[in-house]
């Protein structure tokens, strides 16, 4: 009946089981399961619980747990409490190590989630995720050089993703490497071309270099897409103060009331 996602048919089977069967360690984890898909994570959490309670060491019931407490409901410490269970039982698990990692990071425990990744990727050292992730990491803790190098890592495996060209790209721009941070943002915009947020901060890598062209080019691009907010960011930030006086930068800060109503009819 999962199969057919009946969930609350299924739920019902699992429950006549219980009535049975109230010491069924897979009755109360399928129960969790199926509350899980129904988006009713505290009981999902409640029915996990019990199977812990009849068998203390299986792996499944806390790290499904873990990952509500984590993905659902941001209860972070919980998450990694029973992370840390499931890996009394699967030690050097991946996905206990990965996740208990996310969740440090998520409490500003750079430190620690930073080990926990490191642990992850002995077992999968060519792991997207958990390279990207160490990357935020290092990047919020402020080691941004070290974060470079594990964007570069994810960079790797996943040769085309945007995110982590991205992320590069917004790390050289804060460390003044502007023609490194534009090739990160061309990188990136070549995975996404539509994506604003790269196309408005290449302009200003160009505008900071003293490239007028590049940067109305490129802040055209980003206008065009969300006019609403790169308008206004293009009139207000003095990186654009030495395109004031250029003809082409002045007839696209005149187009604002078109752009706009277009951009709103198409949203």
């Amino acid at each position: 009946m999962r199969q057919w996602r009946r969930y609350e048919e299924a739920l019902i089977s699992y429950e006549k089981a219980l009535e049975y069967y109230p010491n069924d360690y897979w009755a109360w984890y399928w129960r969790g399961i199926i509350l899980e898909e129904l988006g009713d994570y505290e009981e999902a959490i409640d029915s996990y619980a019990q199977a812990s309670e009849v068998e203390p060491n299986n792996y499944w019931a806390w790290y499904e747990r873990g990952c509500i407490y984590l993905e659902e409901l941001g209860e972070y410490k919980q998450a990694i409490a029973c992370f840390e269970k499931a890996l009394a039982v699967h030690a050097n698990d991946y996905w206990a190590e990965y996740r208990q990692g996310e969740a440090w990071r998520l409490l500003g425990e750079y430190e620690r989630a930073i080990a926990c990744f490191d642990s992850a990727l002995k077992s999968r050292p060519n792991d997207y995720w958990a390279w990207y992730r160490r990357g935020d990491s290092l990047r919020d803790w402020g080691q941004l050089e070290l974060a470079l190098a594990s964007y570069c890592k994810a960079l790797d495996v996943k040769p085309r993703d945007y995110w982590a060209w991205y992320q590069r790209g917004a790390i050289l721009q804060q460390l003044g490497r502007l023609s490194e941070a534009i090739e990160c943002y061309h990188q990136a915009l070549i995975a996404e071309s539509e994506d604003e947020c790269a196309w408005y901060d290449q302009a200003c890598c160009y505008a900071l270099l003293g490239n007028i062209e590049g940067a109305i080019n490129s802040l055209e691009q980003a206008i065009n897409l969300y006019p609403e907010k790169y308008l206004e960011l293009a009139k207000s930030n003095s990186i654009f103060d030495d395109l004031r006086r250029n003809q082409r930068f002045e007839t696209l800060l005149s187009s604002d009331k078109k752009a706009i109503a277009n951009y709103r009819k198409i949203n």
